[in-house]
């Protein structure tokens, strides 16, 4: 039976009623900062005159210098502490109701106080928590909320994680009888052409023992606007529950607008609870009605049309911001996903922001939603008390936040399972097995529509890895025992394994939650496309952490840099991905770099697209496409012509050694049937004598949180981008913005991201704005020595 489901996203207010009667104030403006250790910061009579002012999200750690003694797993930056303080006043209309202080997230882990007493925090930063203030909070004086964030020990993550308020901070103000924190689920057990059933299920708080009068009210609006449903109920009396769940009677949608990768469509929900004929509470959110099966006979169909998941798995961070989760940087980096054909993202392995998921909906991002990575391990765990202790919770907050979007469609319990499970510090003495039926049951508890799953490390069963030499035996090419329980079964890597696989276990929904990027095409077409799920590759962006050795701050073993500028191997994949013909040249500056990593060989092979080459010398290049065969020309005179192949190894990849280089042109002709279907051609360029820039946010908003990314490249006298061109690019910005971050997408550089200066790499350098919240003209003006600046005038609404 199908696996059916509407689901919600994007909390927001009835901003256009007459009386608001919630108040959801975005709390990130205002804040003061102080790194290091700071004793007695979070009483009130403090003295934070000569802090740092800084609006959120912020990482602090990112800004620290970088630090060859550092761990390497971590980014090269040092663990430490920081310190946030902000002051504000209650509005005396406040009193009397429900005021929440909500935290989306603390990197590491973090506390938080109001008035010098603590109300909460949080032991696994990438989850948030909300704290009810209103018995603490002043209305005769200025209210300060402290906050301490720190990024724990070395050893307490394998990566990068940031540090600090990298997530949105709100003010919720609320009646004491109120829809719950995540308190709505909108799930449609039943969708055809012609009807979807939406169950509307609302989570009351503040009724425990009483008999009120209480109405639930929905309606539905359809993705123009209209009114297309609604349905009401009334809450039970006298509950002995602090939350009480209340399902209301079906809604039936007459021809749906179903959800999909290509037509997104977004319904709204709008809930209101009326006590006495009075409204006490409102809710507004979004949702997408689409189905989701997954089989063994053909891996997962999206609204009932098989959909292969063509992804990436990535830590969290975002280039030049750290891991301070701005919505326009989650956004540009869809964007470019989906423009090489990408249509899934697996979250490793840890929750991201609302924004991500709020951002996966409305592009049709297809989402696997990973809560952790190890189990309770005492080499990796990322949180500050017990994983014993935290599994429960988190799994809750984490799955009642997420459950509701449309985008999310498998929930994966955890990363690198099966072996060495006296690390787990939860043995249960079967490889993980009771340990994932336990998460699965609660799981099921607060979302019983999605499957789950837990991503294997590469091993066999009985806890095999690759060092060990019974890996390599016929025999043990066996899989490992969680991988045959779980709903789905998710491998990391080891995919020439999963015909041998599933002989042992044939009832296997198998999805490839991480594949080797120097394997390019191999991962994918090594897997049965029709049988099979999809796969995610791991580091398709470049990432801060898990280096491979300084100076390299980070993976970057990619087909993206951190800046989002594509590697030639980034066509490859888009010629995969995509039908649209094409071809993509690259030449190769120099030979493949190789390490072993967690028991499978990474690297890369340095390619670059450009004609700027030594004279004299020859190059191997490489051209990629999903064409027939491919014609290499140089100046007008052929090379040769090569066939594709159909080898799963070197799909699409057309290998041409020891070409000589002549300055001029070079030109790959792609040809199908005969026909050329796409061309790709580099110039040799002049030298660099200008600066171009190129845009990217076209309808920037003062709103305070909105970026604006300025890519700059230096050009030559035809307008020609020069990728040989070098020197140092000063940034000046005028106006309603500031200036928060300066990039080139060089990942061995020792330069931060601070100051308005920055030297060109490959002949390419970036800014990145933020916004005012007042609107008005931006001046940016940008120059380098020897070369013509050029300068830009934006006006924010």
């Amino acid at each position: 039976m199908a696996l059916v489901i509407a689901v919600i996203l994007s909390t927001s207010l009835f901003a256009q009623q007459k009386k608001q009667v919630r108040l959801n104030q975005l709390f990130n403006f205002g804040w003061k900062f102080k790194s290091g250790e700071i004793s007695d910061a979070q009483q009130p009579g403090f003295d934070d005159s000569g802090w740092r002012k800084l609006d959120l999200p912020h990482d602090f750690q990112f800004e620290q210098p970088w630090d060859k003694t550092a761990s390497r797993g971590r980014g090269f930056k040092a663990m430490g502490t920081g310190w946030y303080r902000k002051t504000f006043k209650a509005d005396p209309n406040w009193k009397g109701k429900k005021i929440l202080l909500d935290f989306e997230g603390i990197m590491l882990h973090g506390e938080v106080w109001l008035n010098g007493k603590k109300i909460g925090g949080t032991n696994y930063g990438y989850l948030g928590f909300e704290a009810d203030i209103a018995s603490v909070i002043k209305y005769d004086a200025d209210n300060v909320v402290a906050v301490r964030a720190s990024t724990g020990d070395t050893p307490n993550s394998r990566w990068y994680t940031g540090g600090g308020l990298f997530r949105d901070v709100h003010l919720v103000v609320k009646d004491t009888v109120s829809i719950a924190r995540h308190g709505i689920f909108i799930t449609t057990p039943n969708i055809s052409n012609q009807n979807a059933e939406v169950n509307v299920q609302v989570e009351i708080a503040g009724i425990r023992a009483k008999a009120y009068e209480l109405v639930i009210n929905t309606k539905i609006l359809a993705p123009d606007g209209t009114q297309v449903g609604q349905t009401t109920a009334k809450a039970p009396q006298k509950v002995n529950l602090t939350e009480v769940e209340v399902p209301l009677p079906k809604i039936n949608i007459s021809n749906p607008k179903l959800w999909d990768c290509e037509t997104p469509n977004l319904y709204t929900a709008e809930v209101e609870l009326v006590l006495n004929g009075k409204v006490i509470d409102q809710l507004t959110k979004k949702f997408g009605i689409r189905t989701i099966e997954f089989s063994k006979e053909f891996g997962m169909k999206l609204n009932g049309k098989k959909v292969f998941l063509k992804g990436v798995a990535n830590h969290h961070d975002l280039g030049a911001v750290g891991a301070a989760a701005y919505e326009t940087s989650i956004a540009r980096m869809m964007d470019q996903l989906k423009a090489f054909g990408f249509n899934h993202i697996r979250t490793s392995h840890n929750p991201y922001s609302e924004a991500f998921f709020d951002l996966a909906d409305e592009k049709g991002i297809l989402v696997v939603d990973e809560l952790y990575d190890k189990w309770g391990s005492t080499v990796a765990w990322a949180g500050d008390a017990s994983w014993n202790d935290l599994w429960y919770p988190s799994i809750k907050e984490w799955i009642k936040r997420d459950r509701n979007h449309p985008s999310v469609i498998m929930w994966s319990l955890g990363n690198e399972l099966q072996f060495q499970e006296e690390r787990w510090n939860f043995p249960t003495s079967d490889w993980g097995v009771t340990t994932y039926r336990l998460m699965d049951v609660v799981a099921k508890r607060y979302d019983p529509t999605r499957k789950t799953t837990v991503a294997m490390y590469p091993a066999r069963a009985k806890g095999i890895i690759k060092a060990d030499p019974a890996f390599k035996i016929k025999e043990n090419i066996v899989p490992p025992e969680l991988a045959t329980v779980t709903e789905v079964a998710s491998f990391n890597y080891v995919w020439d394994d999963y015909q041998e696989y599933l002989k042992h276990a044939p009832n296997m929904i198998v999805y490839q939650s991480e594949a080797v990027t120097n394997e390019l095409g191999a991962p994918y077409f090594g897997m049965d496309y029709n049988k099979m799920v999809g796969l995610a590759y791991w580091g398709g962006i470049e990432y801060w952490g898990e280096s491979s050795g300084w100076p390299n701050k980070g993976w970057n073993y990619s087909f993206f840099n951190h800046s989002l500028e594509p590697n030639p191997q980034a066509y490859l994949i888009k010629s995969i991905f995509q039908e649209k013909p094409l071809v993509q040249i690259g030449v190769v500056d120099s030979e493949a770099e190789s390490h072993l990593w967690n028991d499978v060989v990474v690297g890369r092979k340095y390619i670059s697209s450009h004609w700027n080459r030594e004279e004299g010398r020859k190059y191997n290049i490489y051209t990629y496409t999903n064409a027939d065969e491919v014609e290499l020309i140089i100046n007008g005179k052929s090379i040769g012509v090569q066939k594709n192949t159909t080898d799963v190894k070197s799909r699409n990849v057309i290998y041409w050694q020891n070409v000589p280089y002549q300055a001029g042109k070079i030109t790959a002709i792609a040809r199908k049937g005969g026909k050329v279907v796409a061309q790709s051609e580099m110039e040799t360029t002049g030298k660099a004598v200008a600066l171009k820039l190129e845009i990217e946010n076209e309808a920037w908003k003062a709103n305070g949180m909105d970026l604006q990314y300025v890519r700059v490249y230096a050009i030559d006298s035809e307008g020609r981008k020069v990728p040989t061109a070098a020197g140092e690019v000063a940034f000046d910005v005028e106006g309603s913005a500031n200036l928060i971050a300066v990039d080139n997408g060089d990942h061995a550089s020792n330069e931060l991201f601070s100051g308005n200066k920055k030297n060109l790499h490959k002949g390419f350098v970036m800014a990145i704005l933020r916004s005012k919240q007042i609107a008005g003209k931006v001046k940016l003006t940008v120059s380098a020595p020897g070369l013509r600046g050029v300068q830009h005038v934006f006006k924010l609404r």
